[in-house]
Protein backbone atom coordinates (compact mmCIF):
# COMPACT_ATOMS: atom_id res chain seq x y z
CA UNK A 1 0.00 0.00 0.00
CA UNK A 2 1.60 3.06 -0.92
CA UNK A 3 1.66 6.04 1.18
CA UNK A 4 -1.53 8.27 -0.17
CA UNK A 5 -3.45 5.41 0.15
CA UNK A 6 -2.67 4.77 3.69
CA UNK A 7 -3.05 8.46 4.22
CA UNK A 8 -7.00 7.98 2.55
CA UNK A 9 -7.61 5.05 4.63
CA UNK A 10 -6.79 7.20 7.76
CA UNK A 11 -8.26 10.20 6.77
CA UNK A 12 -11.69 10.62 8.53
CA UNK A 13 -13.45 13.90 6.32
CA UNK A 14 -12.92 11.78 3.49
CA UNK A 15 -13.87 7.94 4.90
CA UNK A 16 -17.14 9.23 5.96
CA UNK A 17 -17.82 11.17 2.70
CA UNK A 18 -17.42 7.82 1.21
CA UNK A 19 -19.26 6.01 3.39
CA UNK A 20 -22.58 8.38 3.15
CA UNK A 21 -22.09 8.23 -1.14
CA UNK A 22 -22.06 4.78 -0.59
CA UNK A 23 -25.48 4.12 1.41
CA UNK A 24 -27.08 7.28 -1.02
CA UNK A 25 -25.37 4.81 -4.34
CA UNK A 26 -26.75 1.21 -2.60
CA UNK A 27 -30.15 3.26 -1.65
CA UNK A 28 -30.75 4.52 -5.03
CA UNK A 29 -30.28 0.74 -6.60
CA UNK A 30 -33.26 0.00 -4.16
CA UNK A 31 -36.59 -0.54 -5.11
CA UNK A 32 -39.51 1.32 -3.12
CA UNK A 33 -42.34 0.15 -1.08
CA UNK A 34 -44.39 1.63 1.59
CA UNK A 35 -42.37 -0.38 4.15
CA UNK A 36 -38.88 0.24 2.99
CA UNK A 37 -39.28 3.90 1.69
CA UNK A 38 -39.18 5.51 5.07
CA UNK A 39 -36.16 2.81 6.44
CA UNK A 40 -34.35 4.03 3.67
CA UNK A 41 -35.19 8.01 4.06
CA UNK A 42 -33.79 7.63 7.74
CA UNK A 43 -30.82 5.31 6.85
CA UNK A 44 -29.49 8.07 4.56
CA UNK A 45 -30.16 10.89 6.75
CA UNK A 46 -28.58 9.48 9.52
CA UNK A 47 -25.67 7.99 7.15
CA UNK A 48 -24.86 11.87 5.68
CA UNK A 49 -25.30 13.13 9.04
CA UNK A 50 -21.68 11.31 10.47
CA UNK A 51 -19.73 13.04 7.56
CA UNK A 52 -21.79 16.51 7.96
CA UNK A 53 -21.20 16.68 11.59
CA UNK A 54 -17.50 15.48 11.60
CA UNK A 55 -17.03 18.47 9.26
CA UNK A 56 -18.76 20.74 12.08
CA UNK A 57 -16.46 18.97 14.62
CA UNK A 58 -13.19 19.84 12.15
CA UNK A 59 -14.74 23.63 12.84
CA UNK A 60 -15.27 23.48 16.63
CA UNK A 61 -15.34 26.39 18.13
CA UNK A 62 -13.74 24.84 21.52
CA UNK A 63 -12.74 21.49 22.92
CA UNK A 64 -16.01 20.95 24.71
CA UNK A 65 -17.71 21.85 21.22
CA UNK A 66 -15.39 19.29 19.30
CA UNK A 67 -15.99 16.69 21.60
CA UNK A 68 -19.81 17.24 21.50
CA UNK A 69 -19.54 17.15 17.86
CA UNK A 70 -17.61 13.85 17.74
CA UNK A 71 -19.93 12.01 19.99
CA UNK A 72 -23.13 13.04 17.51
CA UNK A 73 -20.69 11.59 14.81
CA UNK A 74 -20.89 8.36 16.94
CA UNK A 75 -24.60 8.27 18.11
CA UNK A 76 -25.62 8.96 14.26
CA UNK A 77 -23.28 5.74 13.25
CA UNK A 78 -25.05 3.70 15.88
CA UNK A 79 -28.48 4.82 14.65
CA UNK A 80 -26.76 3.92 11.12
CA UNK A 81 -26.56 0.17 12.02
CA UNK A 82 -29.75 0.06 13.38
CA UNK A 83 -31.20 1.37 10.08
CA UNK A 84 -29.20 -1.25 8.48
CA UNK A 85 -30.67 -3.96 10.49
CA UNK A 86 -33.93 -2.85 9.87
CA UNK A 87 -33.53 -2.81 5.74
CA UNK A 88 -31.87 -5.66 5.45
CA UNK A 89 -35.22 -7.02 7.45
CA UNK A 90 -37.26 -5.03 5.00
CA UNK A 91 -35.38 -6.69 1.95
CA UNK A 92 -34.60 -10.36 1.29
CA UNK A 93 -31.99 -9.71 -1.06
CA UNK A 94 -28.91 -7.23 -0.87
CA UNK A 95 -27.84 -8.72 2.68
CA UNK A 96 -24.16 -9.11 1.55
CA UNK A 97 -24.01 -5.14 0.04
CA UNK A 98 -25.88 -4.61 3.53
CA UNK A 99 -23.25 -6.00 5.62
CA UNK A 100 -20.62 -4.67 3.97
CA UNK A 101 -21.87 -1.35 4.50
CA UNK A 102 -22.71 -1.85 8.50
CA UNK A 103 -18.83 -3.19 8.90
CA UNK A 104 -17.86 0.02 7.70
CA UNK A 105 -20.47 1.61 10.51
CA UNK A 106 -19.40 -0.21 12.64
CA UNK A 107 -15.55 0.77 12.43
CA UNK A 108 -16.59 4.44 12.55
CA UNK A 109 -18.43 3.88 15.43
CA UNK A 110 -15.43 2.34 17.26
CA UNK A 111 -12.92 5.32 16.07
CA UNK A 112 -15.53 7.95 17.28
CA UNK A 113 -15.47 5.56 20.68
CA UNK A 114 -12.40 6.07 20.89
CA UNK A 115 -12.27 9.78 20.08
CA UNK A 116 -14.70 10.01 22.55
CA UNK A 117 -12.99 8.09 25.24
CA UNK A 118 -9.80 9.65 24.82
CA UNK A 119 -10.91 13.31 24.87
CA UNK A 120 -12.57 12.19 28.18
CA UNK A 121 -8.94 11.61 29.84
Amino acid sequence: MNELENKKNYDLEERTAKFGENVIIFCKGLKQDPINKPIINQLIRSATSIGANYMEANGASSKKDFRNKIHICKKEAQETKHWLRMLNTAISDNGDEIKELWKECQELTLIFGKIVSTLKN
